[in-house]
């Protein structure tokens, strides 16, 4: 499991990065996060977000990367991360642990998506997520036209190499979310130049438009 590198998914095309080298969708994510807070990043890869969260914005930043050579490249830059699994390992934390909680382009790598999901919620008081939209209408447009398996900037592993077991859409995860009670709080559709759209017409072009999707998530109030 992984989030930002290695295991889940590539990065987005270099063409999405900013001049310091952050991806744009990342630098999305870090503008959520408040000053000061207290996260856990998991599947933090190379520790790129996380880095630039403890540098710019001075979290308390924790990281989880199932790579060995993701964890050491994160503990040569100083950052607190340790080997870890989403799957499994999310049931060690207490409630509320984390005032954020990120899992950046790996929530279709891992076994249960809803377990995790809920898992994310119940450890952190907002959640984070990231993920390639297979309702992008490149995805479509490939299977429609082509009768093959969509790769694209963001899905770019062949069908046989991917290690991506369960494909959504962005209608998909709203549906997940309403069903398991989440508060969406924030939600982006980026297009393959970085920019967020779609959610100002409709919930049918985000879901078009958009390469992939961020959302931030609260678990609902009692």
């Amino acid at each position: 499991m992984t989030a930002h590198a290695n295991t889940a998914v590539a990065a987005p095309a270099a063409s999405n990065a900013r001049p310091d080298g952050i991806r744009v969708d990342l630098q999305l994510i870090a503008d959520m996060i408040e000053p000061g807070s207290r996260l856990l990043d998991i599947g933090c890869g190379d520790g790129a977000l996380l880095r630039y969260l403890v540098s710019e914005k001075s979290v308390d930043g924790r990281g989880i990367e199932i790579s060995q050579a993701g964890v050491n490249a994160c503990v040569r830059q100083g950052l607190s991360v340790v080997q870890g699994d989403a799957d499994t390992d999310l049931k060690d934390y207490p409630d509320a642990a984390f005032d954020y909680v990120v899992l950046s382009q790996t929530l279709q790598a891992t076994r249960n998506p809803r377990l995790v999901l809920l898992e994310l919620l119940r450890i952190g008081r907002r959640a984070i997520v990231s993920f390639p939209n297979f309702g992008f209408w490149r995805c479509r447009a490939q299977l429609a036209m082509r009768g093959r398996m969509p790769v694209t900037g963001v899905l770019d592993n062949p069908w046989y190499r991917t290690p991506n077991i369960h494909f959504c859409t962005i209608s998909d995860f709203l549906d997940l979310c309403r069903a398991e009670g989440a508060v969406v709080e924030r939600r982006h559709a980026l297009g393959q130049d970085g920019q967020s759209n779609g959610f100002w017409v409709s919930k049918f072009f985000a879901n078009l438009l958009g390469e992939q999707g961020v959302f931030m998530l609260s678990r609902p109030t009692k």
